[in-house]
């Protein structure tokens, strides 16, 4: 198996049995506090790791690769901002629908990095609006239940 093959096998490995855990956690009802901490942590490390590959290897312009973490720079930082202020504390940090499509956007990016690297610069403007949508829909939410 290539390289390239390999990559893109444990990408959308990694896509089908994060999709297959959520849908059955949800389905059995099985959702732990963990589990809602662990997951998206490891579906960022996943993000992270894999496009910061892409841009060593010269793949991806260091603008892309910024543009395609946005999202998670932006909800880590919100999450760090969250904890240490008291008045926003009680807030919960949920999956967001927006979240999802950034998600599936960031994989599809990899998918084409990897396969079709010269379509990539078509891909980012999407991956720009989805990210600053979800940067807003996360920070309206929070702002929304914070502490009053």
């Amino acid at each position: 198996m290539q390289a390239a093959e390999a990559r893109l096998a444990l990408i959308l490995a990694a896509a089908i049995t994060d999709f297959l855990d959520g849908w059955f956690a949800r389905r059995s009802k099985k959702i732990s506090k963990w589990g809602e901490l662990i997951d998206p942590i490891a579906d960022r490390a996943f993000v992270f790791i894999a496009i910061s590959v892409l841009l060593f290897e010269r793949t991806i312009t260091s603008a892309q690769y910024f543009i395609v973490l946005s999202r998670d720079l932006a909800t880590a930082i919100g999450f760090v901002i969250a904890r240490s202020v008291a008045w926003l504390r009680p807030v919960a940090f949920r999956a967001r629908f927006a979240g999802k499509v950034v998600t599936a956007l960031q994989l599809i990016t990899l998918i084409i990095a990897i396969t079709q690297p010269d379509l990539v610069p078509r891909l980012i403007p999407f991956v720009t609006v989805a990210s600053a949508v979800a940067i807003v829909d996360y920070t309206a939410t929070m702002w929304g239940q914070r502490a009053r």
